[in-house]
């Protein structure tokens, strides 16, 4: 089983088509990053369309199941996420609306403060705030799940601590391995395993040790040695893949609407682009090699399966429905 927990490609047919070539049985993807609530549905809308054009490679994943309909039809099985809490505005009731219509992953925030907790890039991270903990209760309620992969240290272990069910953190690394905003340290990864939470691997090469140049070797023992550290039953892989996007979506993604400037984010200080991908992960054909690799580090084999999709599979089947108990 293998399972991505995060991309943000320039979906086509030809993308879709290698889904299928690399195996990949389902992906989270993102679906809005600064978009408002009315946006957001056109972006469930273009979905809808795909899903209608291409169904023998693609269908609409809200459970775990889908993901076993995907592997018994050979096709992929997509979950949508935001990147930031905007598409619920300031509307508490706009959480379960999101997750009726198919979202099953929402940041409390993206790079900056929101309405609900402090992004990375904030000089000062004053965890929750007060609508955030009510937000994620209404999350845990219906069955929408925390990432926090956007967020500040504080606001990270607040939420981890804060939910009453798990918490994930869909693509980052440690930020020991490679020093970046983006990555997280050891006491905020804990906070999110220790709590049942997962942690998806990512392959973007701004949060890479040696970004572009980072060897597969390199990756695969930094996942190992997490393992180790954390257990390897709460890792998984959540590539970040901005495949075919051009180069402008960078500086909308960092941007938005909050600025007039350019936010140069974790690059250089020249104009933000995407940056070569490492030679090893260029697209959805190349899962094969991260799970070669795995298996070099000398996980066992159902490690590396659980690394691959198999934790994510469980992560999913457990956190995408209503709470025990809980009125929906």
């Amino acid at each position: 089983m293998r399972i991505d927990g995060l991309q943000y490609a320039n979906w086509s047919e030809k993308i879709f088509r290698q889904l299928r070539e690399g195996d990949v049985d389902a992906i989270h993807v993102t679906i809005a990053y600064h978009e408002n609530f009315r946006e957001t549905v056109l972006n469930f809308e273009k979905w809808n369309r795909w899903f209608e054009q291409y169904p023998d490679l693609i269908v609409k994943g809200l459970t775990a199941a889908d993901i076993d309909l995907a592997r018994a039809t050979g096709r992929t099985a997509v979950f949508f996420g935001f990147q930031n809490p905007s598409p619920i505005e300031d509307d508490i009731d706009l959480v379960e609306i999101v997750h009726t219509l198919g979202a099953r992953f929402m940041q409390l925030t993206y790079n900056n403060q929101s309405l609900l907790a402090t992004g990375c890039y904030e000089a000062e991270d004053g965890g929750l705030t007060r609508m955030g903990k009510q937000v994620i209760r209404e999350m845990n309620r219906v069955g929408l799940v925390v990432d926090m992969s956007h967020s500040g240290d504080r606001s990270t272990i607040e939420a981890a601590e804060y939910s009453e069910r798990p918490i994930a953190i869909t693509h980052a690394n440690p930020y020991e391995w490679a020093p970046a905003l983006r990555n997280k340290r050891d006491n905020v990864i804990r906070a999110v395993t220790q709590n049942g939470g997962m942690l998806g691997f990512s392959t973007y090469p701004h949060h890479l040790k040696d970004k572009s140049d980072c060897s597969l070797t390199e990756f695969c023992e930094m996942i190992a040695r997490s393992a180790e550290r954390y257990g390897a039953e709460y890792l998984g892989i959540g590539t970040d893949l901005c495949q075919d996007q051009p180069d402008s979506v960078v500086e909308w993604m960092r941007v938005g609407r909050w600025t007039k400037e350019i936010d140069y984010g974790e690059g250089s200080k020249s104009a933000p682009g995407f940056p070569p991908m490492p030679d090893w992960f260029a697209d959805n054909r190349d899962f094969a090699n991260i799970e070669q690799g795995l298996r070099a580090t000398g996980l066992s084999e159902a490690e590396v399966q659980g690394i691959m999709g198999g934790n994510w599979y469980r992560f999913f089947k457990d956190n995408f429905g209503p709470a025990p108990g809980s009125a929906t």
